[in-house]
């Protein structure tokens, strides 16, 4: 019995230096935790402006005249594109330039079809006026969009006394004076048309 209880006093004993020794031990901190990484926040994509339609619309086309089929065809294209880019510099209209021949039908029923869209048709024929029979004239025609009215038409003259930045004997029309006297002519047109519509360039 009393064995029992020195064993009961020498445990109580043993627990409470246990517990003490606990209790005075350093407890290690949990290392700190990493700063969280902030997730980037997507960026909204740039939603892409819608180009303002333009009021105004031109179409330059050509037609070739089956009786003229000995004018080259690029006399044509030169002629469409000075016209083009003549419309595009001195105006804020939105201007096409056909890659292909148009026929008169054909630009009469794209001017109807079109809201807003004036047909400039160009045609090349020879200037039966001139001394020089490789002489041609571009003449011109403007329709007007939703009737096809004719807004405008007429004629430029291509010859060596016309005013050019190319300097060449008068005697000899070379093939590069000739392009530069269509592109005159080509933007001659265009001026015309844009006095006419009382554009401002």
């Amino acid at each position: 019995m009393i064995r029992n209880l020195v064993i009961g006093v020498l445990c109580l004993l043993f627990i409470a230096v246990s517990v003490q020794a606990q209790s005075g031990r350093r407890q290690v901190k949990p290392p700190p935790a990493a700063a969280p990484v902030p997730t980037p926040t997507p960026e909204p994509s740039p939603v892409a402006k819608k180009k303002e339609e333009a009021e105004l619309v031109f179409l330059v086309a050509s037609e070739r005249n089956s009786m003229y089929t000995n004018i080259p065809l690029y006399y044509y294209e030169v002629a469409r594109r000075a016209c083009g880019d003549r419309l595009r510099t001195r105006s804020t209209a939105d201007v096409d330039v056909a890659e292909r021949d148009m026929t008169r039908g054909e630009a009469i029923e794209k001017a109807k079809s079109a809201k807003k869209t004036y047909v400039v048709l160009l045609s090349l024929t020879f200037d039966n006026m001139s001394n020089n029979h490789e002489d041609v004239q571009l003449d011109f025609l403007l329709l007007e969009p939703m009737t096809a009215k004719v807004v405008l038409t007429g004629r430029a003259y291509l010859n060596s006394n016309r005013k050019s930045p190319v300097i060449i004997n008068p005697g000899r029309v070379s093939g590069l004076y000739r392009e530069q006297l269509l592109r005159d002519a080509g933007q001659e047109v265009a001026d015309r048309i844009l006095r006419k519509m009382k554009i401002s360039h």
